[in-house]
């Protein structure tokens, strides 16, 4: 009679062959890849991006132009090229006693605002300043950070070259509609040239207008709406929606009306997010002394 070995069906026979799936948890900045025909769908195969949120079952991905995309956690992904299940990250717990700022950052108790450092945080507009206060003011203040009005991405190069940055006198610029090719991103080169860049760092957004940057979600709409390029957009924008838009003070009412139903940074887009902690975290560094 032959000897056959062990029982073939004895252990886990359905497992030959099966590639194992580990699970990781979806911390922020790990690197995610979507395969071709993997989790994404909607040709979304060969997307790689960076975790920057996970809510609601769901991971927020943004790739090095500043894309983010939302995907079901689960399997489908990649990580050094090896194959996950991608779960929540586990929350760090944290003393009941200590509150959390508008941004998500801890509040610390009886801080007093420090002097204001020389260098500066420029937006382009009042609507930005508005949002960055609402959400980072607090932060900003204990930083000693002054946010001020650019008003316009056209002036950066007089006032880069008028406020002169230096070692200690550092300059951080937040753009809207930060896309390649755009009028935006060539102003933005053209006035670093004109200073010391390494002092200077400008970032920016995708959104045409700020507004933008506030979740549809929280406004209570789906999306934002299109308008047409030759209709000035918060104009358009309020017509679309169905809300007064003749006025500068209908446009202002709309604009009161979506910051206040912004409580804290989970309200707005990863795409803003990312970049306003970007220049809080440049005019901060060591090198950048109040």
């Amino acid at each position: 009679m032959r000897d056959y070995g062990d029982d073939v069906l004895s252990g886990d026979w359905r497992a030959v062959g099966r590639t194992v799936v580990t699970e990781r948890r979806a911390d922020i900045d790990l690197v995610v890849e979507l395969p071709e025909g993997g989790a994404g769908g909607d040709n979304a195969g060969g997307f790689v991006g960076a975790v920057v949120r996970v809510d609601a079952g769901n991971v927020h991905l943004e790739d090095r132009h500043g894309r983010v995309r939302v995907f079901p956690l689960g399997a489908g992904f990649l990580v050094d090229g090896e194959p996950v299940r991608l779960i929540a990250p586990v929350p760090t717990p944290t003393p009941l006693s200590r509150a959390r700022t508008a941004s998500g950052s801890f509040a610390v108790a009886d801080a007093r605002t420090r002097v204001a450092r020389a260098s500066r945080i420029w937006v382009e507009g009042r609507h930005d300043a508005e949002l960055v206060e609402q959400v980072w003011g607090d932060d900003l203040r204990l930083e000693g950070v002054v946010v001020e009005l650019l008003d316009g991405v056209d002036h950066l190069a007089d006032m880069l070259i008028e406020f002169g940055p230096a070692s200690g006198r550092r300059v951080g610029v937040l753009v809207d509609h930060w896309v390649p090719g755009s009028k935006e991103t060539r102003l933005a080169e053209q006035a670093l040239a004109q200073v010391d860049a390494q002092h200077v760092l400008i970032v920016g957004h995708p959104f045409i207008d700020i507004w933008q940057a506030v979740r549809p979600a929280v406004v209570g709409i789906d999306a934002w709406p299109d308008v047409p390029r030759d209709v000035e957009w918060k104009t358009g924008t309020c017509r679309a929606l169905g809300w007064p838009h003749e006025t500068v003070a209908d446009r202002a009412a709309a604009w009161q009306r979506i910051r206040g139903r912004v409580r804290s940074y989970a309200d707005l887009e990863p795409a803003l997010l990312g970049r306003v902690e970007q220049l809080i975290d440049f005019v901060t560094a060591e090198n950048s002394p109040a």
